[in-house]
């Protein structure tokens, strides 16, 4: 990892092409795109950097990478994703854990492939707390929720 790192920082150093700014999804657009019949995975990701929070549901589809590990992993996720024209990241709130984690992504897979894609990284805006509130109902969208979780956690 220190090598990424290391490696990441070096060509960030001399590179002349400025990090690209990331953009931000609304909710709509991402529930219009999980049903549009595209395919999770090859046509877009949705990574959840949520921890301990991640529990009482999740986005359908999406792939749990903790921010407490996502330093440690991100190189992991670059190569899994280089293939992935759009990658969209949430936490709760998508406040300060999803964009920090896009950031560090989109950084990282611009000094560590060299022939990357023409690709997109977003933030999804409100993040799953209001994420499941508009969609808890919707099985295509929302998986794994849990009415005592978010009674509990979020009246």
């Amino acid at each position: 990892m220190f090598a990424a790192l290391k490696s990441a920082f070096h060509h960030r150093s001399i590179s002349s092409v400025p990090p690209r700014r990331l953009s931000g999804m609304l909710q709509t657009e991402l529930a219009d795109l999980i049903k549009s019949g595209k395919v999770p995975g090859k046509d877009f990701a949705i990574i959840d950097v949520r921890d301990d929070d991640y529990i009482g549901g999740n986005i359908k589809g999406c792939i749990n990478y903790p921010s407490r590990d996502f330093l440690m992993n991100v190189d992991t996720l670059v190569r899994e994703t280089k293939d992935v024209p759009l990658v969209i990241f949430h936490c709760m709130l998508s406040q300060a854990r999803g964009p920090k984690a896009a950031r560090i992504y989109a950084e990282t897979r611009q000094n560590v492939l060299e022939n990357d894609i023409r690709h997109e990284v977003a933030i999804l805006r409100d993040g799953f707390s209001q994420f499941q509130l508009n969609y808890k109902d919707d099985p295509d969208l929302v998986e794994n929720w849990d009415k005592d979780v978010w009674a509990s956690e979020w009246s």
